[in-house]
């Protein structure tokens, strides 16, 4: 009776990652910008889900749950390491000096997007992510984030402003190129 309901949740587990993995993996790659460490962050996302999975799949969103985890490992990665990174132009770490993010276009992301999100602040960023990508309303997402909902709302509505914004400096581009 016991291995039945270990292989049960293994297989409903198996079935959430399959499911879940590719979005996830985008939406990370959007927030930090390196395809190999967007990929570490969310195989490790993954192993933590699957140790809480009891936990987990009793989530409203259970991958929101996982990008939550991951991009929380990205600022411990980053904390970790930020004293190690010499750095003479800062653009340089967030795939800003003058190309995109490593693998983004093999995820299938529009490069101008994924570069107008990339400038956004963290915290617009994690919004953007939660509530357009996941479909999250603001309730949810500023649970998520530990935040309150007209926070939630304000970086919205900033960061949506700012990519209107560069938007139309591309649609400018491109009209007269």
């Amino acid at each position: 009776m016991r291995t039945w309901g270990v292989e049960q949740r293994g297989q409903e587990f198996s079935r959430f990652y399959t499911a879940s993995k590719d979005d996830c993996l985008r939406i990370v790659l959007v927030n930090v910008g390196d395809s190999q460490l967007a990929e570490d962050l969310v195989a490790e996302a993954f192993t933590r889900a699957w140790m809480s999975w009891r936990k987990v799949r009793e989530h409203p969103v259970p991958r929101a749950w996982v990008v939550r985890t991951a991009l929380n490992a990205h600022v411990s990665w980053w904390r970790r390491r930020r004293r190690e990174l010499p750095v003479d132009d800062p653009a340089s770490l967030t795939g800003l000096a003058g190309s995109s993010p490593a693998g983004s276009a093999d995820l299938g992301l529009d490069q101008a997007l994924v570069a107008a999100l990339r400038m956004l602040p963290l915290r617009q960023r994690e919004v953007i992510t939660l509530r357009v990508f996941f479909d999250l309303d603001t309730d949810a997402t500023a649970k998520l984030l530990g935040i309150s909902p007209g926070t939630v709302g304000t970086h919205l509505h900033r960061a949506l402003a700012a990519l209107r914004a560069q938007t139309q400096s591309f649609i400018d581009q491109e009209v007269t190129s």
